[in-house]
């Protein structure tokens, strides 16, 4: 793989029960590329460690006053110094090839998964965490898996010079190879707690990031209530932790370096005084000693790459293992009666059952099912070409029902039960099917930065063009509004820039928008959570009623306690307690249901036991 060829067509099933594994299986599937750097890294290493080797016998030619064997020495010198030319370009450009193709496999797995996952990632990992996932632990990650190749060049290198050196010099190379092993592995006791400091170190920086990104997230809001300063102070604290374990860190890894320094000094010196006896002994010659000196002397390259890996390893491991986390999430499978196609355990409060069950994953894999849609949890029921109203009273209970709908289950992911679409469980449809047959739009939808052209270039049946949708939306007036901010007089309002999360339009301007993007996708099931909490009630009639025009015969259900919406649904369904209590349309439920009306018209708990009682 090559840099021009990302992204990958497939970045592959990663293996996420551990962030080792998670690792070690981003280096199995490069395996090509770390092919590569390890012999061209063999290429740079042999030929730093083959230097001695041509200056001893430059040196040994020199005493003997042989022309020869110094033009062979040169040669020699020669041949060594274009491999470590070549050998070092090649090594850093594969290198850095394998760090960046892996941060893009990282990259493009976290992509997918958030895809897959869609607003359920958020719930079970703080959107800090997947920001700092994404960025600074892609580039850790990819450290790690460049370093394995070098790594591996590097420990080849050292056996190989040993070895050499026993075969070449047997007196001196033997002192050497037993000296070599213990160099590699001297700061192996320094390493858990360097690797302790790190994680600390991760730890603190990640809960730094959380705070930033809340702190941005809600930065309007925070200047609305004077708070700005103190989420300030709490950063720079937090800002300051992080700084400090960066220190205390950083120390520990200095005194590794400092090991790596001072234990090759002292073999060097071990080799020198040892040699020099030697050779005035008569054992060894000048340039032998030369030699082994040179080979010494420069082993502190190779064994750069023992620390670097060590460091690249205690960095990269958490940051796999979160990375590994996220990417062990998974899309949510039904359990229970419901997800055997059976119907529900309990008896349902209004009396309906989802007509047409099937047993499970009987649906075509390419269109989606046709049908009811069915919540086996609350007995909740949307007819198929239904315009549903639910009322619920409680917006978080009426969040979590509108993201179950949609088979974003709001708690447990092992406790879900599937909602039905046709007798099928939603959550055994493949994913594509799934999203093309339920759309969600929360009551805070995220308007992109683009145009409004680019805004409602989404993925549709093509039945409903952008114009509809926003005629039905009743976006007149933001039509009107984003011609007078085109850069061109009477320029076309659909070439007219929004900035980002619409921000330089009203909220009411950015719902109806929202509204209008979700309405051009035309999906089998649209479920809307309060769509017209931010518009005037005369709006808010309009838009209902474009709603449930260009939505014929197509099933809608919509969370909202509105009259205005309500009078306009087919039928309305009365949640209560996590349970479907009444069914009905909004008349007959306002003149049967005390609590329904309560909701509706705003009455207090108070007033509704009064008016059971007086009933009664």
């Amino acid at each position: 793989m090559q840099i021009h060829h990302l992204p990958y067509a497939d970045p592959g099933e990663p293996d996420v029960r551990s962030g080792t594994r998670f690792l070690l299986w981003l280096g199995r599937n490069q395996l090509g590329g770390q092919v590569k750097s390890l012999l061209w890294g063999l290429l740079l290493h042999l030929g730093i460690a083959g230097s001695p080797l041509g200056v001893g016998l430059a040196v040994q030619a020199v005493i003997d006053r042989s022309g020869g064997d110094l033009a062979r020495a040169g040669a020699l010198l020669a041949v060594l110094g274009a491999a470590i030319a070549v050998g070092d370009t090649m090594m850093h450009r594969t290198a850095v090839t394998n760090w960046i193709t892996a941060a893009a496999r990282v990259q493009q797995l976290l992509a997918r998964k958030s895809a897959e996952l869609g607003s359920l990632l958020n719930r079970r990992v703080a959107a800090g965490e997947v920001v700092a996932v994404s960025t600074g632990d892609v580039e850790k990650i990819g450290w790690f898996v460049e370093t394995l190749s070098r790594f591996a060049a590097a420990a080849t290198t050292l056996v190989l010079v040993c070895v050499g050196l026993v075969v070449y010099q047997p007196a001196l190379g033997v002192v050497v190879a037993a000296g070599v092993p213990v160099l590699a592995l001297a700061a192996l006791p320094l390493l858990p707690r360097a690797t302790r400091r790190a994680d600390v170190q991760r730890e603190k920086a990640g809960r730094a990031t959380e705070l930033a990104s809340d702190t941005v997230a809600g930065l309007r809001v925070l200047r609305g209530i004077g708070g700005e300063d103190l989420f300030l102070g709490r950063y720079r604290e937090a800002s300051q932790q992080v700084r400090e374990a960066a220190v205390h860190s950083a120390r520990m890894w200095a005194l590794i370096a400092a090991v790596q320094v001072l234990l090759p000094g002292l073999l060097l010196v071990v080799v020198v005084v040892y040699g020099a006896g030697l050779a005035l002994e008569g054992r060894v010659t000048v340039g032998e000693l030369v030699t082994v000196y040179g080979a010494v002397a420069l082993a502190h390259h190779p064994l750069r790459n023992f620390e670097e890996i060590a460091m690249a390893y205690s960095f990269s491991r958490p940051s796999a293992k979160r990375a590994a986390g996220v990417l062990a999430l998974t899309r949510t499978t039904a359990t229970g009666p419901a997800a055997a196609g059976e119907p529900p355990a309990r008896e349902t409060p209004v009396g309906e059952l989802p007509a047409g069950q099937l047993p499970a994953g009987e649906a075509p894999a390419g269109d989606p099912p046709g049908g009811d849609l069915y919540d086996p949890v609350t007995g909740l029921l949307a007819p198929a070409g239904l315009f549903t109203a639910v009322v619920c009273g409680d917006p978080d209970a009426a969040g979590k029902l509108a993201d179950r709908l949609g088979g974003h289950p709001p708690g447990e992911p092992e406790a879900h039960v599937s909602v039905l679409l046709g007798g099928t469980p939603l959550d055994e449809l493949p994913l594509r099917t799934a999203r093309t047959a339920v759309l969600v739009q929360d009551k805070d939808p995220v308007l992109l930065s683009g145009t409004l052209r680019e805004l409602l270039d989404v993925p549709s049946s093509g039945r409903v063009t952008p114009e509809d949708a926003l005629a039905a939306a009743r976006c007149g007036d933001v039509l009107d509004a984003l011609a007078q901010a085109s850069a061109e007089p009477g320029g076309d309002p659909m070439d007219t820039r929004i900035t980002e999360r619409g921000r330089s339009l009203s909220g009411g301007q950015r719902q109806r928008l929202a509204l209008a993007r979700s309405l051009v996708t035309d999906p089998e099931v649209l479920v809307l959570d309060e769509p017209t909490s931010a518009v005037d009630s005369h709006t808010e009639a309009r838009v209902a009623a474009g709603v449930r025009e260009l939505r014929t015969d197509r099933t809608t259900v919509v969370l909202a306690s509105s009259p205005l919406l309500l009078d306009l649904a087919d039928r309305v369904v009365f949640v209560r307690d996590g349970r479907a209590v009444a069914v009905g349309t909004h008349r007959e439920l306002l003149a049967a249901e005390e609590r329904y009306r309560a909701v509706v018209t705003r009455e207090t708990e108070e007033d509704t036991l009064v008016d059971i009682e007086e009933r009664a």
